[in-house]
């Protein structure tokens, strides 16, 4: 996603501009060209030197600076821009993107640019909440900017409240997802499922299995990234919510198949990717189970088969996780619960809460590819690659 774009980061002059440079650094790393405009205000807290050293790219300070490479046309670095992030985004910025002043590089090059422009406050609680700071926001909105909402917490001068920079990777997620509503899944409704369920023998223990969730995750990031609108319904997993997909947090097998009952309505794909268990306890203690005997013996009925019980007109993507004939297993899988596609995945393989996979797709017709190990994300594109050519080929 971020391969090969180009980011043009304005920083500005609050405390939370040393953050920036952190932002800078993973923009970096992700594969994108990262240009910094600082407002000289931002050089009190941060040196340009520093941005240099991250990117490996000059530094705009001075919108007069001739030995800028944009110097003779400042327009230029709105024009080369795929997307434009202020992080951090002081008030003062705000009010004058705002109301269109444009006086110095940054400001210009917001005013000049058709990009994308996202916009991350950090100030003070009291600024931040002042009315005209939010008049600003709303009519920034409302113009098509991008604002992710500061966080809250202790802010440096010691006031507890909203105001903070949110994290890197949220403001990443964002830009990702700015990027992505032009991808090929632009307009396209998908449901993810991921995670293991867990179901309860009483108030304290559940039956549940190896998933980490990170393999559904990362086809729901993926999708995002892609254009869609996608909901994530999640087991519990020890992972942080992508931004800009809806989540809806279960437990139980019984409660994913009801959020998924309820998330399919209109929908254009159901991804599978959850390990659902198989049985859960007949009938669950009330009371926590007290250790009175050596052994304990649990009656066990099967769970709902969610594949097989929410039906629609939407591409159907399952996976078949095994430790044995995975190829003929997963086949038999995708007849038996009527897939457009599975994903055959070997479980002898040390893949649970591993970054990477290794999987066989299987479509309707038989045909298997096998993939390489690759990490998840890369996994997550190969799946999406197929989905969207099954929703091609159903609107021809």
């Amino acid at each position: 996603m971020l391969a090969s774009k180009t980011v043009v980061l304005g920083v500005t002059g609050g405390i939370a501009a040393y953050k920036a440079a952190d932002l800078a650094s993973k923009l970096t790393q992700a594969g994108a060209k990262v240009d910094v405009i600082m407002t000289e205000a931002a050089t009190r807290f941060v040196t340009p030197l520093t941005f240099r050293a991250i990117t490996g790219r000059p530094v705009v300070t001075d919108m007069f600076d001739l030995a800028s490479e944009w110097s003779i046309e400042h327009v230029a670095l709105a024009d080369a821009a795929d997307v434009v992030v202020i992080a951090p985004a002081t008030a003062n910025t705000i009010a004058r993107i705002a109301g269109g002043v444009a006086d110095d590089m940054l400001s210009c090059t917001v005013l000049a640019t058709k990009a994308p422009v996202v916009l991350a406050p950090a100030m003070d609680v009291n600024m931040f909440e002042n009315a005209v700071t939010q008049e600003n926001l709303d009519r920034l909105r409302a113009r098509g900017f991008t604002i992710i909402d500061p966080g809250y917490g202790r802010l440096a001068s010691g006031k507890i409240g909203r105001g903070r920079l949110v994290e890197t990777e949220k403001i990443i997620g964002t830009i990702q997802l700015v990027l992505g509503r032009k991808g090929d899944l632009a307009g396209k409704r998908i449901v993810v499922t991921a995670g293991g369920t867990q179901e309860p023998i009483d108030p304290v223990r559940v039956i549940t299995n190896r998933s980490s969730g990170k393999m559904g995750y990362a086809i729901a990031e993926a999708a995002r990234d892609r254009g869609a609108t996608v909901t994530l319904v999640a087991a519990p997993a020890s992972l942080s919510e992508p931004v800009g997909v809806e989540v809806v947090h279960v437990g139980s097998a019984v409660q994913m198949k009801e959020a998924v009952a309820k998330a399919v309505v209109q929908v254009d794909a159901l991804i599978m990717a959850a390990a659902v268990a198989d049985y859960q306890p007949k009938a669950p203690a009330k009371e926590k189970v007290k250790k009175t005997s050596d052994t304990l013996t649990l009656a066990l009925v099967r769970t709902p088969d969610i594949l097989s019980e929410v039906r629609g007109d939407f591409i159907r993507v399952g996976f078949a996780a095994e430790s044995d004939n995975l190829v003929e297993n997963a086949r038999q899988k995708l007849v038996s619960k009527q897939l457009d596609l599975i994903v055959a995945n070997d479980i002898t393989q040390d893949v649970f809460g591993a970054d990477t996979n290794k999987v066989i797709l299987i479509d309707r017709s038989g045909n298997t590819e096998d993939l390489p190990l690759l990490t998840k994300r890369d996994v997550a594109d190969r799946i999406l690659d197929r989905t969207s050519k099954l929703l091609r080929d159903r609107s021809v």
